[in-house]
């Protein structure tokens, strides 16, 4: 009898703890064959020529893809890389392995769906099974208080339902070994002049380094837990410092169990909520699909608005914190959910700019990208999200003199801006 074999297909999901696709290929494959494929669609260009993923972003992704090889060859196996369409790479080494089934963690934005939908066409053909897994939220859709049709619009009431009446499952295994067919050609990794980018200036003005990768993620949690702010906030203090583990948790370096967990032995809720968000917008998503984001009129576009998103996206709208904050965004790839809020709350409420062209732009620049977390929040911010908020509007202009700039980046660009105050410096 011949052995069986399983490939296991890597997307946002590069980690080896509370990994499900990886311990049940393990536990039911004789062998397992991990692939991952960096996929050209997301390395295309848009109307305007600005590539979909930026040279920042995909920096993060190549670390990230670096890191998941080297650990998963400390446990004797070996990751195989390809440039290609997964719809087309994967059936070839299915054939080439002799794979008996396909796992992989479902996605839900209309984009990922697509493509494997693609991919489980291309497998049929050759009479393979993909096999779908839950694995990106802290609560699997299977313990929540409501099935996805009725899941609340509102996210105060999703929250306190969620949260009274759901639990989170414990972590996963990590596999000790795996076995992996003998592999021929694992592919190199691929560098930014591979996928059409250049390589990114190291900005020397911020203050964190981000890292991809699981080794990383891991580190900067058990950092972060033992920081002041996570120290204050579990004796009951007020945390106002972002954990910035957004970026390891959007290409799933870090598991949201694995998180939740951890903030809980150090006995804190401080990350709980920006848990529960990531998870609100991405069963929103589930729920209401590409009717999401997509709902709402378009604002008119013209010379005029393609002047002042230029502006905006470029920190030159004489405003000090939204022009420090985008210099920040343009130079790291990461700034606060704050200043997210604030320079989206800008260009849709004081420049009038369709807010698609501001989620668009952050979806090229931001390290910690994730489709239903950013779409939801822009169309959040816009009014255009499901939540009965009703104080979506930041008046950015009546209130920026009242905050903070991160010197270092605004000074450089505009020398003639105040900045003063120092009180809210930490906010971007």
């Amino acid at each position: 009898m011949s052995d069986r074999t399983i490939l296991v297909w890597f997307r946002n999901d590069l980690r080896i703890h509370d990994n499900e696709i990886l311990l049940e290929a393990v536990r039911k494959a004789d062998k397992v064959l991990p692939v991952y494929c960096f996929d050209p669609f997301y390395f295309t260009k848009n109307a305007s020529g600005a590539p979909k993923t930026g040279s920042l972003r995909a920096k993060f992704l190549l670390e990230s893809v670096a890191d998941l090889r080297n650990n998963l060859r400390l446990l004797n196996s070996e990751l195989i890389v390809r440039i290609g369409a997964p719809a087309e790479i994967l059936p070839q080494l299915c054939l080439e392995y002799g794979v008996n089934e396909v796992y992989h963690h479902r996605e839900v934005a209309h984009e990922e769906t697509d493509i494997s939908e693609q991919v489980e066409a291309a497998l049929w053909k050759i009479k393979l099974n993909l096999k779908h897994f839950i694995g990106h939220t802290l609560y699997h859709k299977e313990d929540l208080p409501f099935p996805i049709k009725d899941i609340p619009d509102s996210f105060a009431v999703f929250r306190k339902k969620t949260e009274r009446e759901s639990t989170v499952r414990p972590v996963l295994d990590t596999p000790v070994t795996i076995n992996t067919p003998t592999i021929t050609d694992a592919g190199e990794m691929p560098n930014l002049s591979d996928l059409g980018l250049d390589q990114p200036v190291d900005d020397q003005r911020t203050s964190t380094k981000f890292i991809g990768g699981e080794t990383s993620g891991l580190v900067k949690l058990e950092q972060y837990l033992a920081s002041p702010e996570a120290l204050l906030a579990a004796k009951g203090g007020r945390n106002v410092q972002s954990s910035k583990l957004s970026p390891w948790l959007s290409l799933g370096c870090l598991s949201m169990r694995q998180v939740y967990w951890a903030a809980k032995q150090q006995h804190t809720d401080a990350l709980e909520m920006e848990l529960l968000w990531r998870d609100y917008f991405r069963f929103m998503f589930k729920k209401h699909g590409t009717k999401y984001f997509k709902a709402g009129d378009s604002s008119v576009e013209n010379d005029i608005t393609d002047e002042l998103f230029d502006k905006w996206k470029n920190g030159h709208t004489s405003v000090p914190f939204i022009d420090a904050s985008m210099h920040k965004l343009n130079a790291t790839g990461f700034i606060s959910n704050f200043s997210r809020q604030m320079v989206a709350s800008y260009l849709v409420n004081e420049l009038e700019v369709d807010w698609r062209r501001g989620a668009a732009y952050f979806e090229e620049k931001l390290i910690d990208y994730s489709p239903a977390s950013n779409w939801g929040n822009w169309g959040y911010v816009a009014g255009i999200g499901r939540s009965t908020r009703d104080d979506r509007y930041f008046n950015s202009v009546k209130n920026h003199a009242d905050l903070a700039t991160d010197g270092d980046f605004i000074t450089k660009w505009l020398p003639e801006a105040s900045a003063d105050s120092s009180s809210l410096a930490a906010a971007i």
